[in-house]
């Protein structure tokens, strides 16, 4: 089981089996929730200093992100990459969202 309650979040990924994980280093989780809209966990220093290594992770997920939506919805890669792109250039120039800070001590937004 891929998706659903295993000892975690409700429908978080299960990632266990996934043996092509071993010593890869996680450094972002996303959810959507239903009054928070998105919610990003990210810790760069998994993938190191530089920012410009993360933008070039966010662009691989988005690739993946056509892949997995092209599977799991049947459009075309290429639909699939161009909606997302139109979501991201639009996001990018109209935020809907404020990025807020974790405390890393008590798990509470800031």
């Amino acid at each position: 089981m891929i998706f659903g309650k295993k000892g975690g979040m409700p429908g978080e990924i299960d990632v266990a089996s996934f043996d092509f994980l071993k010593g890869s280093t996680e450094f972002a989780r996303l959810w959507h929730g239903e009054s928070d809209g998105l919610v990003a966990i990210i810790e760069p220093r998994g993938i190191g200093a530089d920012p410009a290594i993360f933008g070039m992770a966010m662009v691989d997920t988005i690739r993946h992100g056509a892949k997995a939506y092209a599977h799991a919805v049947g459009i075309s890669e290429e639909d699939a990459i161009e909606r997302i792109w139109a979501g991201f250039d639009a996001e990018r120039d109209n935020p809907t969202d404020t990025p807020r800070e974790i405390d890393p001590e008590t798990g509470k937004i800031l």
